[in-house]
């Protein structure tokens, strides 16, 4: 289709705010036009597999016959960072482009889509000097680790909360093999062309509700004992899966540090914190053009898509 041109649509928004659900929508909305729509996942906790309950993972028939790509493709005990999410993406996205499909980038942190659609180099790792560096993380703590890092890189540090030992071990990693560091995000520059974005909102006492609402109905589907199989298969070391929402906080009943409702509450807490967080990030962005979240949304964006493939596109 060399004379057509194939946007990329990203699906924006807070955790339950209907991004899968809005995904599917568009693409069937698209294929009665005679246009084929596949989604890519942007969700870094969706690629493991047997992490279904926890991450609202879309079962087959929420997916409506919609090709999904990125889902289910790693073990527990692997570990997704961004700059490897990064290339998975940008490949299923190209892929889908070069059969003529429209690839619809849905779910995922701000972080995450940022580095699929922008401009959004990587500085070198070494595996060697980041599991000596985890190492002094578990020996010492996060407050330790940051500390050093503030004597040898402040504008670093200032950039990093005290207790993400995680990021303050990256920092430290990148110190050691390139003499630099910046905590400071790339601006809004598309690596991609005919991007289009869209986010999905509504009202805050709503999205509260939502989020309680799927808590709760991932404990009645049985997460406890998702968990507790998952462990079986290495949860516990897997450094990524282990600390998603959810999983962290059942480990930590498991343990005997939290009981099952105070996991369950923890949870939901956690998971608002979250959203916030993910829609702060996503408001920063000017280019998103945001919808209120429901079915007419996909409705929305269907026609702005068919315009752009049809040659008419809005302005």
């Amino acid at each position: 289709m060399p004379d057509v041109t194939i946007p990329v649509v990203a699906l924006n928004g807070p955790t339950a705010s209907g991004k899968t659900a809005v995904a599917v929508a568009l693409a069937q909305h698209l294929a009665a036009s005679g246009i084929a729509a596949e989604v890519v996942n942007a969700d870094s906790m969706l690629v493991y597999r047997g992490m279904d309950i926890g991450t609202a993972k879309p079962t087959p028939a929420e997916r409506g016959g919609v090709p999904h790509h990125l889902i289910d493709i790693m073990e527990v005990t692997e570990s997704a960072n961004v700059a490897e999410f990064q290339a998975l993406a940008r490949a299923a996205i190209a892929e889908c482009r070069a059969r003529g499909v429209v690839p619809i980038l849905a779910g995922g942190s701000a972080l995450y889509v940022h580095a699929i659609l922008d401009a959004f180099e990587f500085p070198a790792t070494d595996a060697d000097v980041r599991a000596r560096l985890e190492a002094e993380l578990a020996d010492v703590g996060a407050s330790a680790l940051h500390a050093r890092l503030a004597a040898i890189a402040p504008e670093a540090a200032a950039g990093i909360l005290p207790g993400n030992g995680r990021r303050t071990v990256r920092a430290l990693e990148v110190i050691e093999l390139t003499g630099s560091f910046t905590s400071t995000l790339p601006t809004w520059e598309y690596a991609l062309g005919d991007v289009r974005q869209f986010g999905l909102e509504l009202p805050r006492d709503v999205l509260d509700a939502r989020i309680e609402q799927r808590v709760d109905q991932m404990w009645r589907d049985g997460l406890v004992t998702e968990v507790e199989e998952l462990v079986g298969r290495g949860l516990r070391e897997g450094r990524t899966a282990s600390r998603a929402l959810g999983y962290r906080q059942v480990l930590a009943h498991l343990d005997g540090a939290l009981t099952e409702d105070e996991a369950r509450l923890a949870t939901v807490t956690g998971t608002r914190r979250f959203s916030r967080k993910q829609l702060g990030w996503f408001r920063r962005d000017p280019r998103i053009r945001w919808l209120a979240a429901g079915p007419d949304a996909a409705d929305v964006v269907a026609s702005v898509v068919r315009g752009i493939v049809q040659g008419y596109p809005e302005e």
